[in-house]
C-alpha cells in the first residue's frame, strides 16, 4: 500500500514510517521540515500544518490519488488556540476532503476527557475524522527505544541520583505499548479496517501489562543499570505548578500536561480492538528488557533534566551581566580599563548590557535554540576579543575574567548540541 503520514518526523511518527516501509509499504512523509526524513529515503511532503495553505484539500490532493491511505500522527501538546485548531482541526479536514478512496486513520490519545486545551482539541480533531469515517485510535502510554515528552520524563524521573521522582500517590496506572507494536496495529487497522469503535466513537490501544508509576519508574531504573532507589511523592498540586512553570519557561517534557498525564495514569482498555486484529503487542517488562540500555540511554535520561538546568543557567548569567552593563557605574568596571576614554566604557558597557538581556529573554522562553546559542557564542567572542584589545592583562587578572569565557562556550556548546528536541 502506500500511506500518507502526517506528522512523519515526531516521536511516533518516525515509528510507523520505518515500520512501515520495513514491511514492504511506500511511505510519503509530511512535516514541517522533512529534511531528515528525506536523507534516510523517505519520500516526503514539507507542510507546516498551521499555514493556511494546508487548510485547502487543493494541498493535499496530489498525493492522496488512487487510493492512497493516511495517518494522522500530528499533534500539538501547547499551543496557542489558533495552533492547535490549524493542527488538529483544520488541515486534517482539508486531507480527509482530498481523499481518493483509501483508508484514513487518526491516531489520539487516552485521557482527553479533561478541560486542557490539549484534550478540546484532540477531541474536535477525533470529530472530524470519525464524520470522514476515518478509523479513530486513542493510544495510551507509547514507549521505544528512543523517548520523547512523557517518556523522557520518566526516565529522567527515573535516573534521579538518590531518589525516582513520582508524581501524585505513584499508584496511577499505566500499560504501555512498544511504538513498533502500535505500527503493527495501525497497519492491521489500514489493511482490515475495524469499523467505528465502541458507541461509533475511538478504539484504544495499549500494552497488556498494567504497572504503578512506582513499579514503572522502578523497572525503567532497572534497565539503565542503576541500583535500586525509593520513589520520591511530589504531591500533585505542586507537581502541576511546577509544570505551569515549565510551560511558561518551556522545558519540554516536564509541563503541565505531562504533569497531568502521570498523576492520573494512562490506563487503555486495548481488549475490544485486539479481538479483532490479529496483532498481539509485547508486554512492557519483555520489551524493556529485549535490549540492553546503552550509555547513550543513560545520558539522555540525565541530560533531559540537564539541558533546562543549562539553558535557565545561561539565561542568569546574561540577565545578570545585561543589569550590570545597564546600570553599574564606569568607577566599578576593571581597572584594567579604566584608562579607556569614558564615554566609550560607557557607551559599549550599556549596548552590550541590553544585548545581554536580549539574549536572556530568548534563553528563558526558549525561543529559536539554536540561533540563540549561535548568537550567545558570537557575544561571548565578541567579548573576549574586545576585551583582550583593550586590556589584555585582564588574561592573568587574579579572578580570571578572561579565562572564564572558555569554560562559557564550553557550555554554550554543551546547550546548542543539546538543542535538537528529537
Amino acid at each position: 500500500m502506500k500511506v500518507l503520514l502526517l506528522g512523519a518526523d515526531g516521536f511516533i511518527g518516525r515509528h510507523i514510517a520505518f515500520a512501515f516501509r520495513a514491511a514492504g509499504h511506500e511511505v510519503v512523509a509530511s512535516a514541517r521540515r522533512p529534511d531528515r526524513l528525506a536523507a534516510v529515503g523517505f519520500a516526503t511532503v514539507a507542510a507546516d500544518l498551521t499555514d493556511p495553505v494546508t487548510h485547502d484539500p487543493a494541498f493535499w490532493r496530489p498525493h492522496l490519488r488512487g487510493e492512497v491511505h493516511m495517518i494522522n500522527a500530528a499533534g500539538l501538546l501547547t499551543g496557542s488556540a489558533h495552533a492547535f485548531e490549524a493542527v488538529h482541526v483544520r488541515a486534517p479536514a482539508a486531507a480527509l476532503a482530498a481523499m481518493d478512496g483509501g483508508q484514513a486513520l487518526l491516531l489520539s490519545a487516552i485521557g482527553i476527557e479533561a478541560a486542557t486545551p490539549f484534550a478540546h482539541w484532540r477531541r474536535e480533531g477525533e470529530r472530524v475524522a470519525l464524520a470522514a469515517g476515518a478509523t479513530v485510535l486513542r493510544a495510551g502510554l507509547v514507549l521505544a527505544d528512543t523517548s520523547y515528552g512523557g517518556s523522557s520524563a520518566l526516565r529522567a524521573s527515573a535516573a534521579l541520583p538518590f531518589r525516582r521522582l513520582v508524581v501524585g500517590s505513584g499508584e496511577e496506572r499505566f500499560n504501555p505499548i512498544h511504538a513498533e507494536d502500535l505500527a503493527r496495529v495501525i497497519l492491521a487497522c489500514l489493511e482490515a479496517p475495524p469499523g467505528p469503535g465502541p458507541d461509533g466513537g475511538a478504539w484504544e490501544i495499549g500494552g497488556p501489562e498494567a504497572l504503578s508509576q512506582t513499579e514503572l519508574t522502578a523497572e525503567i531504573r532497572r534497565w539503565l543499570g542503576l541500583l535500586p532507589a525509593p520513589a520520591l511523592r511530589l504531591p500533585r498540586p505542586l507537581a502541576r505548578a511546577l509544570g505551569q512553570v515549565g510551560d511558561f519557561v518551556r522545558l519540554g517534557p516536564f509541563s503541565a500536561t505531562t504533569v497531568d498525564q502521570l498523576a492520573t495514569g494512562v490506563l487503555a482498555d486495548p481488549a475490544l480492538l485486539l479481538s479483532r486484529i490479529g496483532v498481539r503487542p509485547v508486554p512492557v517488562s519483555r520489551f524493556l528488557n529485549r535490549r540492553p540500555a546503552g550509555t547513550q540511554d543513560l545520558w539522555q535520561a540525565r541530560l533531559c533534566l540537564m539541558k533546562p538546568l543549562i539553558r535557565l543557567t545561561l539565561a542568569l548569567m546574561w540577565l545578570v551581566s545585561g543589569l550590570l552593563g545597564l546600570f553599574l557605574p564606569v568607577a566599578a568596571f576593571p581597572a584594567a580599563i579604566l584608562n579607556l576614554p569614558e564615554p566609550l566604557i560607557l557607551a559599549a558597557a550599556r549596548a552590550g548590557g541590553l544585548a545581554d538581556l536580549i539574549l536572556a529573554g530568548l534563553l528563558i522562553r526558549d525561543i529559536a535554540p539554536r540561533r540563540t546559542a549561535l548568537a550567545q557564542l558570537v557575544m561571548v567572542l565578541g567579548y573576549t576579543v574586545g576585551l583582550t584589545l583593550m586590556a589584555p592583562a585582564l588574561w592573568i587578572a587574579p579572578f580570571g575574567e578572561l579565562l572564564k569565557n572558555l569554560p562559557v562556550m564550553a557550555l554554550i556548546l554543551t546547550h546548542l548540541a543539546l538543542t535538537e528536541e528529537r
